[in-house]
């Protein structure tokens, strides 16, 4: 069986989305996506159950950002690969630390907790991250020869992620919560040197997958934090490519705590020839230009496994239409990055 899926052009018609207000499992029994699982929430009401080996995809990831660096954490179990990392990097310099790596073929276990609330912990060698849910927060510990950490992430009881369920078809589909605008505090060690992070000046933005994902995926991504033109609190949460096609987008915007779902595919242009020139995200609501100020790329090809990705943090500006409403921003500091895998 094969879900019915629309072809819907980047930046095209608007897509009526299902926003789903109570638990759901992801799968059923025997594997194939639940058809009720095709949807959004304001808060995580999948179960996120994967049976089966070989081509599974689980991962958490956390950034943290402060005025002066940013540090990301990442957990992920693809079957017959895991990884752990760690980073660093300042702001003045981009000049990037890097901890961690690949285990090939690590057995069955982890990140199986389809509800999500048991701490997730990897290590490789000595490079250990571990991930502990606190109620609504959570814990990132981290341990390495050059990077140490101990954060917490703050959440009120009442905050709002977004869930999707993408559906490729009703054995390849993935299910992705975003989540940004959540405070941060804790301790960093780099290289002996500590970093303090304060709750009034540091972010997190947080990236959930779980699914069962097509061997060639080629996705854009975008987060950012910061004030519209009239100073509300806002973060953008926008996304292109791997949902074109099917009836579901993970694009967003957060204003003054609460969920607005964009419910268009995005048109994303920027030149790969040239990653620090303006890139634009555009749809029939949305007018957004992202000013890089700083391109990295990272690169694992083992020709059967390849993980490609090119990204760029910098500031967005532009105007966004809202049911009722449009907002204005600019100097909104945040990320964008094209990504290609074999997997």
């Amino acid at each position: 069986m094969r879900l019915p899926l629309r072809a819907v052009a980047p930046g095209g018609e608007r897509i009526a989305e299902r926003e789903i207000v109570r638990p759901v499992d992801l799968c059923r029994p025997d594997g194939a996506l639940n058809p009720d699982a095709v949807g959004w929430t304001r808060r995580a009401l999948h179960r996120t159950g994967l049976p089966g080996w070989g081509r599974n995809k689980r991962f958490e990831y956390w950034a943290i950002t402060t005025p002066a660096s940013i540090l990301t954490f990442n957990i992920s179990h693809h079957d017959y690969r895991a990884n752990v990392s760690a980073t660093f990097a300042d702001r003045e310099r981009y000049a990037e630390i890097r901890q961690g790596g690949n285990t090939w073929l690590p057995g069955p276990g982890g990140m199986r907790d389809e509800h999500n609330t048991a701490p997730m912990e990897a290590r490789r060698k000595d490079v250990l991250v571990r991930f502990t849910p606190e109620g609504t927060g959570t814990r990132i510990h981290a341990e390495s020869p050059r990077i140490q950490a101990d954060i917490r992430v703050l959440a009120a009881p009442d905050h709002e992620s977004m869930g999707v369920v993408v559906p490729w078809s009703d054995r390849a589909f993935q299910y992705t919560k975003k989540d940004n605008s959540l405070a941060a505090e804790g301790v960093a060690v780099v290289d002996g040197v500590t970093h303090r992070i304060e709750p009034d000046t540091a972010t997190a933005v947080h990236d959930r997958g779980r699914g069962r994902w097509p061997y060639f995926t080629f996705w854009n991504w975008g987060a950012g934090v910061g004030r519209t033109s009239d100073g509300r609190a806002l973060g953008l949460q926008l996304g292109g490519k791997w949902t074109d096609g099917t009836p579901s987008s993970e694009n967003w915007v957060r204003l003054d705590g609460r969920l607005h779902k964009i419910e268009n595919h995005l048109d994303w242009r920027y030149d790969p020839q040239n990653w620090t020139a303006p890139w634009t995200i555009t749809g029939p609501d949305v007018q957004v230009t992202f000013r890089p100020e700083h391109h990295s790329r990272h690169l694992f090809d083992r020709w059967i496994v390849m993980s490609r990705a090119d990204s760029c943090f910098g500031h967005y500006e532009g105007r966004i239409r809202l049911p009722g409403e449009e907002i204005a921003f600019s100097g909104v500091f945040g990320h964008v990055e094209e990504v290609e895998r074999r997997w």
